[in-house]
């Protein structure tokens, strides 16, 4: 058997076409091709960072966090746009996802996420036209302390907090209601390891705080 030589691709060339809030690259690249040879073609990326999204679960009560909030792509495309996702949001320069996780979901839902993990440190969301990953966050959470209205206003966030069981979430995921990939993936994840969570804190309120270790659910 013979090793086939990878194909290879590089930009030479990057132009910025948009610089707001979000950034937009024209990029000049040129490729191997499969089939032997090479060639050179343009391509456009939206740059914006990476993101994190947080899987915020009460074992005691087998609750899940989501919140509710306008989505202009949906919008955009012709869906309804209010709807029931995890938490998420950007990863500052000086964080990892950890710390951003936590940072998040505070301010998107005023809970705090106890015991966090990472599920997956990093999958594109649309590789062919942006350079974003999101990763994934598993935490703990009191979800006694969920509830109302949160978000930055000076954003234009309006965050309504959504409290789910664990088998509805999961229920939403097979029958196709759930329509945010990340909230997609982590109900799967959510119906192979719930038994692990709810086993790690043995019934434990999810708010005892760091002095009580949870097993499992250590980072």
């Amino acid at each position: 058997m013979t090793d086939e030589k990878k194909p290879q691709a590089k930009i030479i060339e990057t132009k910025r076409v948009y610089d707001g809030f979000f950034k937009m690259d024209e990029l000049t690249i040129e490729m191997d091709r499969h089939e032997g040879g090479t060639m050179t073609l343009k391509r456009l990326n939206f740059e914006r960072g990476h993101a994190v999204a947080m899987l915020g679960y009460d074992p005691k009560r087998d609750e899940v966090l989501l919140v509710n909030e306008m989505r202009p792509g949906m919008l955009v495309a012709g869906d309804y746009p209010f709807v029931d996702a995890l938490p998420a949001g950007m990863i500052d320069k000086d964080e990892d996802a950890i710390t951003a996780a936590v940072r998040e979901l505070h301010e998107e839902t005023g809970v705090d996420l106890k015991s966090p993990r990472l599920i997956h440190d990093g999958a594109y969301v649309s590789s062919g036209g942006t350079s974003e990953k999101i990763s994934l966050v598993v935490g703990l959470v009191d979800m006694t302390q969920a509830g109302g209205i949160h978000g930055k206003p000076g954003e234009g966030e309006n965050i309504k907090t959504v409290v789910i069981s664990g088998d509805e979430f999961i229920q939403r995921a097979e029958d196709g209601r759930l329509q945010d990939m990340k909230s997609l993936v982590c109900a799967f994840w959510l119906a192979k390891h719930r038994d692990e969570l709810r086993l790690s804190v043995e019934a434990k309120p999810a708010n005892d705080g760091p002095r009580k270790k949870a097993g499992g659910m250590q980072p």
